[in-house]
């Protein structure tokens, strides 16, 4: 069901601290017009548990308007049970394309909870559902023993692969073959994610750029691995800016150099300053001073 790139695309503010929805379309057009594939909203880059329940579904209609025919999914990470199925439910009434539930960020669940609360929210829902399997960014683990009990539950077509631990995609992948879409969501191993048979890429940095990230997946899928590999390697120091606690202010201050806008967030979070800031400017002015040329896409095709 999704495959490709699909950007977990950062939520825009006014200086008021209020939801950006004119420069959201900009930046949102700018990953469509690039050819990803989907869009992901309110999730981590999205600040999602700095947003409102009014606010995520504002943006999820933003975000509806621009992806067109494109699947557009909400991430679900409230506290709750209870409140992430209240949200699930407006998410489906509102035209979300599908739910990337991730397992309380506060309360660390035991095995039986972490199932029995991803069925609920499903339930909800009643819309199709990725699994955010992060247990460096949220302590839980959702195994793949967990993964065989979500399988029986129609609900769950697909896994955002983010263990950290390029083993865990080849396990998935051995054990259900193609019960599961799996989508690598660690930027910065997205080319090793794709070369053991993950079908699609949850981006990060795709929103500063988009151009390079479409293209990586675009060649590994013609099977032209040795130029993915050479843009992978210039991309690397910029995908390295996704796994940090700073992964909302690095990238958004990617955007500022590479996409002219602004690299606001919502408090507690400020935007980098002092020597973190000129350490991560470096890292992305010297990418920007050697980006490099792209290979025409689609060549295997036309062959």
């Amino acid at each position: 069901m999704w495959t490709g790139v699909i950007p977990a695309v950062t939520t825009k503010f006014t200086e008021d601290d209020g939801l950006d929805h004119a420069e959201m379309e900009r930046c949102l057009g700018l990953q469509m017009d690039a050819g990803c594939d989907g869009l992901i909203v309110a999730g981590s880059l999205g600040e999602g548990p700095m947003l409102s329940h009014d606010e995520k579904i504002e943006v999820l209609r933003t975000a509806r308007r621009v992806a067109g025919k494109k699947p557009v999914l909400l991430t679900v990470n409230e506290a709750a049970t209870r409140e992430a199925a209240s949200i699930a439910r407006r998410a489906a009434r509102e035209g979300a394309d599908g739910l990337m539930i991730v397992p309380s960020p506060i309360y660390h669940t035991n095995p039986k909870e972490t199932v029995d609360a991803l069925k609920a929210v499903a339930a909800a829902g009643d819309l199709p559902v990725m699994i955010y399997s992060n247990r460096v960014a949220y302590r839980v683990d959702v195994t793949v023993a967990d993964m065989e009990e979500l399988a029986k539950d129609k609900h769950f077509v697909a896994i955002k692969e983010s263990s950290d631990d390029i083993r865990r995609a080849t396990e998935i992948l051995t054990h259900f073959g193609d019960r599961y879409n799996v989508l690598t969501g660690v930027d910065n191993l997205a080319f090793e994610a794709l070369s053991v048979g993950c079908v699609g890429w949850v981006a990060g940095l795709v929103v500063a750029f988009p151009k390079e990230t479409v293209a990586i997946y675009q060649l590994m899928k013609e099977g032209r691995r040795e130029e993915a590999l050479a843009i992978y390697r210039w991309f690397r120091p910029l995908l390295d800016l996704d796994v940090s606690t700073y992964l909302v202010q690095n990238i958004k201050l990617a955007e500022v150099h590479a996409i002219g806008t602004n690299d606001r967030v919502r408090m507690p979070r400020q935007p980098l300053f002092g020597e973190r800031r000129k350490a991560v400017e470096k890292i992305i002015k010297d990418a920007l001073a050697k980006r490099p040329e792209l290979p025409k896409l689609g060549l295997a095709k036309a062959a």
